[in-house]
């Protein structure tokens, strides 16, 4: 497989009046998982869409797997798997038949899908419950029915759309455990969309931005937790004189030193390592009872740059 598993250019799509995914361009690598974050309605139905070559974009150009969206989504298909708004399970057939019956339509031989079935059910703790006629089950179980449903033929790609989606918080653990675990073990690249940022954050190395159909930021999540301000340190302690103000101020790590009663906030530069700052307050005499260093959340720069579409008076509908 490619070094890179989708590149978009300039993809665009709109339906009417509507510009649903306006100018997109991403590279996402193979074995990667990549995060699509964004509001609900903000293009990422239809890029999913786009790249599996259901939809054929009004402006520019996707390649999937080597495989042009356009004229080779055939190909594209055959090799992906994917979890969309729908699961496609068959609730009166057990979880065993349903893998069998999509087994067969893979057209995988007979002992092959026997074995593909029990490491799947097995690796997502469902191997006992096999026989259970799947309309018995929780939403978190058939999800994860639904996940083993999209690898079955063993993809190079696998497309999730929201599913974690509709479930309770422990269920949603669950599936994301079972998830990142799947991803080891398949060796499988993801194209993740939520809009959940615990998910992203949790299962992505690279993540893409989308608000109004338009990317607005990508990066590692450490990257995208960079841009929305710089790291500080908390202190708790006593002995914050104006000379330790001015001894911090003074080193060029260090943006701006504050304290209040029993408190003292640094503001630094970049991530840096805290050490040296916590032996020079050590040094000039503190009493040192405990030392945060904090970094914006991901839900920090998600809002931020929400916002910042929001405001500067751009309208994407």
């Amino acid at each position: 497989m490619a070094s890179t598993a989708i590149k978009t250019t300039n993809l665009s799509r709109e339906f009417g009046a509507i510009q649903a995914l306006n100018m997109l361009s991403i590279e996402v690598p193979a074995g990667s998982v990549f995060g699509f974050l964004g509001p609900n309605g903000a293009g990422k139905t239809t890029t999913i869409r786009l790249l599996l070559g259901l939809l054929e974009p009004s402006q520019g150009k996707a390649t999937v797997l080597g495989y042009d969206s356009v004229n080779q989504a055939d190909q594209i298909r055959l090799q992906s798997g994917a979890l969309l708004e729908h699961n496609g399970l068959y609730e009166r057939l057990s979880a065993e038949n349903n893998l069998e019956f999509y087994g067969r339509v893979w057209r995988i031989p007979a002992a092959e899908r026997q074995v593909r079935i029990r490491e799947l059910l097995t690796n997502l703790g469902l191997w006992e419950r096999r026989e259970e006629p799947v309309s018995n089950w929780s939403r978190g179980m058939k999800q994860k029915l639904a996940m083993a449903r999209a690898l079955f033929h063993r993809p190079a790609l696998l497309f999730l759309d929201e599913p974690t989606a509709g479930l309770d918080p422990s269920s949603a653990a669950r599936l994301r455990d079972d998830l990142e675990k799947l991803v080891e073990i398949e060796g499988v690249t993801v194209f993740l969309n939520t809009h959940n940022l615990a998910e992203a954050e949790r299962l992505c190395q690279q993540i893409g931005i989308i608000r109004n159909g338009r990317l607005v930021a990508k990066g590692s999540p450490r990257q995208l937790r960079a841009q929305a301000g710089n790291p500080q340190m908390e202190v708790t302690g006593l002995g914050f004189t104006g000379q330790v103000i001015r001894a911090l101020q003074d080193r060029p790590e260090v943006v701006s030193a504050a304290h209040h009663n029993h408190h003292l906030t640094i503001h630094l530069r970049e991530s840096v390592d805290t050490a040296p700052l916590v032996s020079l307050l050590v040094n000039l005499g503190v009493q040192v009872d405990e030392v945060i260093k904090s970094q914006s959340s991901l839900e920090e720069v998600f809002l931020s740059l929400v916002n910042e579409e929001e405001n500067s008076g751009i309208n994407h509908d």
